[in-house]
């Protein structure tokens, strides 16, 4: 705005913030973890960005290992550092494999989008589902959890990440050896995944 003034052109907020800069918060499912750099589906996503829209720009601000309470505790210097148009949140999955609450989960979640909208950020919020060996109750009530968050808060949603390569028949022929990380092959289906519901905020 102090830009536009100097130079006594007013331009509205949105026209200012038309390009695309896009906050990724995850964790080892977009952190890269066992394969290649930049053969990430959020490095993926910075090149089809690029192609489509000149200097958009992605920052991964994903780290293997993150929980929910992990990234709403980061959020808020990532939001005033980035100042993002868009804020894309994959987290959960290591809640889950830790046996933490849902409802301390489904808190967490909700705490970041809110942060996001308040930044005046689109929200996506990436879904993850379990193996059934974690129990069929709380594993319906984990996939759950990221479509009541999105909806309550009006939000954009993209319901599991992995959809395409873990409910495959040949799914561990897309794993690395832990069975819980997609090979480097799976990340261009989880970019597809992911851009179905980023597009539209674009």
């Amino acid at each position: 705005m102090l830009a536009a003034a100097a130079t006594g052109i007013w331009r509205p907020a949105s026209a200012q913030r038309a390009t695309p800069r896009v906050v990724v918060l995850g964790d080892s499912l977009s952190a890269e973890y066992g394969i290649a750099r930049g053969s990430g589906w959020v490095a993926l996503l910075q090149q089809r960005l690029a192609a489509q829209a000149p200097g958009a720009e992605v920052v991964n601000a994903s780290i293997s290992g993150d929980t929910t309470s992990g990234g709403r505790s980061r959020l808020p210097a990532l939001l005033a550092t980035h100042k993002p148009t868009h804020l894309i949140i994959e987290l959960g999955g290591n809640d889950a494999l830790r046996g933490l609450s849902l409802a301390m989960t489904r808190d967490n979640l909700r705490a970041m989008v809110r942060a996001g909208k308040e930044a005046r950020a689109k929200v996506l919020v990436v879904g993850m589902q379990l193996p059934p060996n974690y129990g069929a109750s709380y594993g319906r009530d984990f996939a759950a959890l990221f479509g009541e968050v999105a909806k309550e808060e009006k939000v954009a949603l993209q319901p599991f990440l992995l959809a395409g390569i873990a409910d495959r028949a040949d799914a561990m022929d897309w794993f690395q050896p832990d069975r819980i990380h997609p090979l480097a092959k799976a990340h261009p289906r989880m970019l597809d995944n992911v851009w179905q519901s980023l597009k539209p905020l674009l």
